[in-house]
C-alpha cells in the first residue's frame, strides 16, 4: 500500500488507511490537523496559479490513488447524490419534477448524459423544469397582453361614448337655439300684426266718429229704409234716436231661421263698426257685458221701468251708473250671432218685448 513518500509537488502526504480500517476510519481533530512545517508554494507553471486549492486537489488525488487499490478488494458501495432544486422552484414556478436518482423509472438519453457528467437524474428533471418555467412565463406574458388589450378597448369604448354624448348635447343645444329663434321671430311677427290691427281699428274708429259727427250736424230727416235720422235731435219729453247714419234692415216680428225664437224680437240699425250708440232716454245702466248670441250688450233701464237693450256692440263706453238722453254709451259692432255690423235694439216692458219702431215713434221720434 502507499507509504509516506514525497509527492510530485514536494508535499508530505500522510499514510493512507489500511484496507482493514477503510470503513472504520473517522477523522478527528487530531487526525485532521493540518500538516506542520513550511509549505512551498510553487510559482506559476504554464500560466496556472498554484494556490492552496491546487494543493488540496493534489492531496485528494493522492489519497484517492492510495485508496483505489484497497477498495478493489471490497464490495462496491452505492453513493447517492443529494437532490438539487429544480429551475422552476428557484424561479418561483410550479414545476414538480424532482430529477433525483431513482425517481425516473424510464430514464431517457438525457439522463444518461447527465449521469456521465456526475449528476445522475438531473438532466431530465432540469429539462422538464425549464419547459414548465418557460410555459409559466409565456402564460403570464399572454395574460398581461390580454389585460392591456382589454384596458385599451375599454378606454376606446369610453371615449366613443363620451364623444357621442357630447355630439348629442351639442345637437340638442343647436335645436333649442333654432326653436328659440323661431319662437322669437313668431312673437315679433305677432306683436307687429297686433300693432297693425290696433292701428287699423283706431283709424276705423276715428273715421266712424267723424262720420257720426257729420251726420249729427246735418239737418232733415225722413223715415223708411235708407233714410238717415238726426241723432242729436231730441223729441218732446227728452228722447233721442239710438244711432245715426243707419239703415233699417230687420223689423220686429220678422220670421226666419236666423233667430232662435223663430221671429225677430227687435229692430236692426245697420251702420259701420264704431258708430256711436246713444241712450234713447234718461236712466241707469243695469247690465253690461257679454251675452251669448247678443254679443256685447248694454241694458238701459228708463225712469218708467222700460228696458232698452243695445246688442252686438263692438265696445261699451258706460257699464254702470246714470246716463242722460243722447249720451254715448257704446259703439256699433258685429259681436255674437250676426251677419254684419249693426245695432240690435230691443224694447221690453214688464219682461215682454214690444215693437221698437212703434215705441220710438210714440216718443215723437222719426225713425
Amino acid at each position: 500500500m502507499a507509504s509516506n513518500s514525497p509527492s510530485p509537488e514536494g508535499i508530505d502526504v500522510p499514510e493512507t488507511p489500511t484496507a482493514g480500517a477503510w470503513g472504520e476510519w473517522n477523522p478527528t481533530e487530531d487526525s485532521a490537523r493540518s500538516v506542520r512545517g513550511k509549505h512551498r508554494v510553487l510559482k506559476q507553471r504554464g500560466g496556472l496559479a498554484r494556490s492552496s486549492t491546487v494543493l488540496g486537489v493534489g492531496v485528494i488525488a493522492a489519497v484517492g490513488a492510495g485508496g483505489i487499490a484497497t477498495a478493489q478488494d471490497r464490495p462496491q458501495v452505492a453513493i447517492s447524490m443529494p437532490s438539487l432544486p429544480d429551475l422552476p422552484d428557484l424561479l418561483g414556478g410550479g414545476g414538480h419534477a424532482s430529477g433525483t436518482a431513482g425517481t425516473d423509472t424510464a430514464a431517457p438519453a438525457g439522463a444518461a448524459a447527465a449521469q456521465s457528467a456526475g449528476i445522475p437524474g438531473q438532466a431530465d428533471g432540469r429539462g422538464h423544469g425549464q419547459a414548465d418555467a418557460g410555459e409559466a412565463l409565456r402564460h403570464r406574458i399572454l395574460q398581461q397582453a390580454e389585460s392591456q388589450q382589454e384596458a385599451v378597448e375599454t378606454q376606446a369604448r369610453a371615449d366613443a361614448e363620451r364623444t357621442a354624448r357630447e355630439a348629442a348635447a351639442q345637437e340638442a343645444r343647436a335645436q333649442k337655439e333654432a326653436a328659440d329663434k323661431e319662437a322669437e321671430t313668431a312673437r315679433v311677427a305677432a306683436e307687429k300684426a297686433a300693432a297693425e290691427k290696433a292701428e287699423a281699428d283706431k283709424a276705423a274708429e276715428a273715421a266712424a266718429t267723424t262720420a257720426a259727427k257729420a251726420a249729427e250736424g246735418a239737418e232733415g230727416g225722413g223715415s223708411g229704409p235708407g233714410a238717415g235720422a238726426g241723432a242729436g235731435t231730441k223729441a218732446s219729453g227728452g228722447y233721442s234716436l239710438p244711432t245715426s247714419s243707419y239703415t233699417l234692415t230687420s223689423h220686429y216680428g220678422d220670421s226666419g231661421s236666423m233667430w232662435s225664437s223663430g221671429h225677430h224680437t227687435g229692430l236692426d240699425f245697420a251702420a259701420p263698426t264704431g258708430t256711436p250708440v246713444k241712450a234713447v232716454g234718461g236712466g241707469k245702466v243695469i247690465s253690461a257685458g257679454w251675452s251669448g248670441a247678443y254679443g256685447y250688450r248694454i241694458v238701459l233701464q228708463l225712469d218708467d221701468g222700460t228696458e232698452v237693450w243695445y246688442c252686438h256692440l263692438s265696445s261699451m263706453s258706460v257699464t254702470s251708473g246714470t246716463v242722460g238722453a243722447g249720451e254715448t254709451i257704446g259703439r256699433v259692432g258685429a259681436t255674437g250671432n250676426v251677419t254684419g255690423a249693426h245695432l240690435h235694439l230691443e224694447v221690453r216692458k214688464g219682461g215682454s218685448t214690444v215693437d221698437p219702431l212703434a215705441w220710438l215713434e210714440s216718443k215723437g221720434l222719426s225713425v
